[in-house]
């Protein structure tokens, strides 16, 4: 007759327990494996914020923009007679012909009557482009942020500039800003935007 041993009830549930439980080495992996876990969602998140930051004034500043041109384009087509050249909220003088169809103005006539007309002129000192009116003792604000001064051109179908005015002249219109519209974002050597520039051609409407 054989008898073996068997353990007691202490050192069995002991021996089950020990095999149950984690070592320090697969505790130390499972925190590192979490914690690279958490840190990849916590790096995505700060990222999505980021690029929110920064398309979301690109994009209002682009609904700005279209808002811009769109209400310039309305009143070029529509205009009887465009002239282009230099001026402010007093005065206006248009390129003289022979020379180079781009200035910081042009002059947009409704009708024949040459004392009935709407101005857009570029102020370098405020950099900005302004919209005035015949009669009128101010001006309106149109953009603000502009650097550029040759705001208007008279172009040709390639995009030469004319030296004479013609009837199917194609006008141009660039702005170039220091920043974003309707932001504080800096645009420019060293910031996330190295330029922001507004390039528009409108041709009147045949009459």
């Amino acid at each position: 007759m054989k008898i073996s041993p068997k353990p007691s009830p202490n050192r069995s549930s002991a021996r089950r327990k020990e095999r149950a439980a984690f070592t320090l080495v697969e505790v130390m992996i499972a925190s590192v494996i979490f914690l690279m876990v958490i840190g990849s969602v916590l790096t995505a998140n700060i990222f999505g914020i980021r690029m929110m930051q920064i398309t979301q004034p690109k994009m209002s500043a682009s609904v700005g923009a279209r808002q811009t041109v769109s209400m310039l384009v309305a009143e070029i087509t529509s205009a009887k007679l465009v002239r282009i050249g230099t001026g402010d909220l007093i005065s206006f003088t248009r390129v003289a012909d022979g020379a180079p169809k781009q200035g910081n103005a042009i002059q947009l006539y409704p009708g024949t009557d040459t004392n009935v007309f709407v101005r857009y002129y570029a102020d370098p000192v405020k950099q900005s482009l302004n919209r005035t009116a015949s009669g009128a003792t101010n001006s309106i604000i149109v953009a603000g942020g502009i650097t550029n001064i040759a705001v208007f051109t008279g172009e040709d179908a390639q995009g030469n500039i004319l030296t004479n005015n013609q009837n199917n002249m194609t006008i141009g219109v660039t702005l170039q800003y220091s920043q974003v519209g309707g932001t504080n974002m800096t645009v420019g050597p060293g910031n996330y935007f190295k330029s922001y520039v507004l390039n528009a051609r409108v041709t009147r409407r045949p009459r």
